[in-house]
Order: C-alpha cells, then sequence, then structure tokens
C-alpha cells in the first residue's frame, strides 16, 4: 500500500492483529527491558480505524469485544500516535478516532498496535502531512515494539525491541484457531514471571543470549509454507511464564491438541491460545470444539497485509 495521502474528510484505515510464531527472549538488560528475536504473522482479525477532522484529538470504540475500560486519553496508544504525528509534522488540527476493536484486548495480538499504526495511516491522509513508509515506520517504532510491523503486516523478523524488522519470505496460507480469553494479561508481568522463573532455576537451564536469534527449522517452514512443520517449530520463552501466572491455559493447550491442532502456543505474552491447523475443515472442526467446551473461537488466516486505507 501507498501510506502518502491528501487531505479527506474522513479516512478509514484496517490495520491487522499478529501471532509470534516464534518468541526468543534475551536476557534482563541493565535498563529494565529485553531483546527479542521474533517470527510475526499477520492474521486476518483486524482493527478499524475511522479518522475524522476534529480541534483536539479523541477516541470512541465499537466492536464486537468489551472496551468499556479502555483508556481514552494519554493513555490510548491510537491517542499517542494522532498526537506523536500531529507534533512531528508541525499540524495545528486534531481528529476524532472511531475505532471497530476485534482483536482481544490485552490478548498478546497486538491490537492496540494496530491501532496506533492504523491511526498514523489515516491521520496522515486525513490531515495530508504527506509522510513516507519510513517516516511512518521510525514513528511507530517510538510508540511501541510491534506498532512497526502493524503498518508493514505480512511476515517478518523482529529484533532488538521486535521493532528492527525485516521481511522474512513466507509462502502459502496458514490456518489458525484463536482461543480468546475474556481477561487479559499484562505485558510487563509475563516479563517478570519469566526473569523469576530463569532466576529460580538458574542453575538448571542455561543463561539466556543477550540477542538472541529466530531458530533455522521456524523460517524454514515458513519459506516452504509447511504447516506441520511450523508446529513442530513454533516456541515462545513467554509461554511458561503465562502458563505459570494462568495455569488453566494449561487445559486450553491440551484440549486444542488432542482435537485436530497441529500445535498450540500461547501468543506474544498471552492469554490468547493459537492453534495451527492444516486446513480450513480442521479450522471449523476445532473452532467448534473449542466453542463447545466454552471457549471463545476465531478462525483467522496468515499472512495478511499491514495497515491500508479502506475508504477516504
Amino acid at each position: 500500500m501507498t501510506f502518502e495521502g491528501a487531505a479527506h474528510g474522513s479516512v478509514t484505515v484496517r490495520a491487522p492483529g499478529k501471532i509470534n510464531v516464534a518468541l526468543l527472549v534475551g536476557r534482563l538488560m541493565d535498563d529494565g527491558y529485553h531483546d527479542v528475536a521474533t517470527a510475526y504473522q499477520a492474521v486476518s482479525l483486524f482493527e478499524d480505524v475511522r479518522a475524522t477532522p476534529a480541534d483536539d484529538v479523541s477516541v470512541s470504540f465499537a466492536g464486537p469485544i468489551a472496551t468499556e475500560d479502555l483508556p481514552t486519553g494519554n493513555d490510548n496508544l491510537a491517542v499517542r500516535a494522532a498526537r506523536l504525528l500531529a507534533r512531528e509534522t508541525g499540524h495545528d488540527g486534531g481528529a476524532h478516532l472511531h475505532i471497530t476493536k476485534r482483536v482481544p484486548v490485552a490478548g498478546g495480538m497486538g491490537g492496540g498496535s494496530a491501532d496506533a499504526a492504523a491511526t498514523l495511516v489515516a491521520c496522515d491522509a486525513l490531515w495530508g502531512t504527506d509522510c513516507g513508509r519510513d517516516d511512518l515506520l521510525a514513528l511507530g517504532a517510538r510508540l511501541g515494539a510491534d506498532v512497526p510491523f502493524a503498518l508493514l503486516g505480512g511476515t517478518a523478523i523482529g529484533t532488538g525491541r521486535g521493532d528492527q524488522l525485516s521481511p522474512a519470505l513466507s509462502t502459502g496460507q496458514f490456518h489458525w484457531v484463536l482461543a480468546v480469553s475474556d481477561t487479559g494479561m499484562s505485558t510487563p508481568s509475563t516479563y517478570r514471571a519469566l526473569d523469576a522463573h530463569r532466576e529460580r532455576h538458574s542453575a538448571d537451564i542455561s543463561p539466556a543470549s543477550p540477542a538472541p536469534t529466530v531458530p533455522d527449522d521456524v523460517m524454514h517452514a515458513l519459506r516452504s509454507g509447511d504447516a506441520v512443520a511450523l508446529g513442530e517449530a513454533l516456541t515462545n520463552d513467554l509461554q511458561a511464564a503465562a502458563l505459570q501466572l494462568r495455569p488453566e491455559l494449561g487445559d486450553t493447550l491440551e484440549l486444542g491438541e488432542a482435537n485436530g491442532a497441529l500445535a498450540g502456543i500461547v501468543s506474544g505474552s498471552g492469554p490468547t491460545i493459537a492453534f495451527l491447523v492444516s486446513d480450513v475443515e480442521s479450522a471449523i472442526d476445532l473452532q467448534v470444539t473449542l466453542s463447545a467446551a466454552g471457549h471463545r473461537a476465531l478462525r483467522v488466516t496468515g499472512p495478511v497485509p499491514g495497515a491500508r486505507i479502506l475508504e477516504a
């Protein structure tokens, strides 16, 4: 897609959620952060942001998931994105952002990052600020590690904090079933649990690398479009910590893997569980099974494009 645009009366932009098909977490650094290596796949669960002219920046929500507890001030990532773009470009107006949310809140799928990415593209077009792709990617990186990927979509490798991106070749389409939780998880809490786990078991496990890399078997599976191979290669260093914080997620993983999933993985910092399946029929069967067990289950595919204008 093209990120440049001219001023409009209203602009609607769609951006995808993501699954981390691999997430390797480096050791805790002196600044309190971790370097990571991750393989992102954008999937067909989208956030839509409609931006209309206004004197200031404001936000409202709609969609199939609960949004009443979401912040509407500068704690909201989309609001911060609009204000950052205005400040950096010298634009003196604002925008009302109406967000149709479908990606689980605090679910490990980058919904807030998708909102921020869509907002950057929408406001750039609405205001005619004509930022190029590289400029928007740089602004996205200042907002959060997953925002640049939501701008690009597809499949990519992220290093550093996850925001240093390089495209990854991926062949074909992968089918996923998501088991979505009604209660989110705090990403910082999951990282703290990982650090505590590593400290407790330091005598039994190898020390974490300061600069992890995505395993070769993940890259080969993506390049070949081999769902079976990718299922065998799925990895997430945060999964053990997420399961410690939410033990019931282990039962969900076992249920899916016993009913047709090639493999299951905690998405990002959790609590969404992503099950990889072989085809659409298997996805439908697993969705029915999970739903019958009381889970909210969604079928998605990937990879899909990043933030793009739907209507202007």
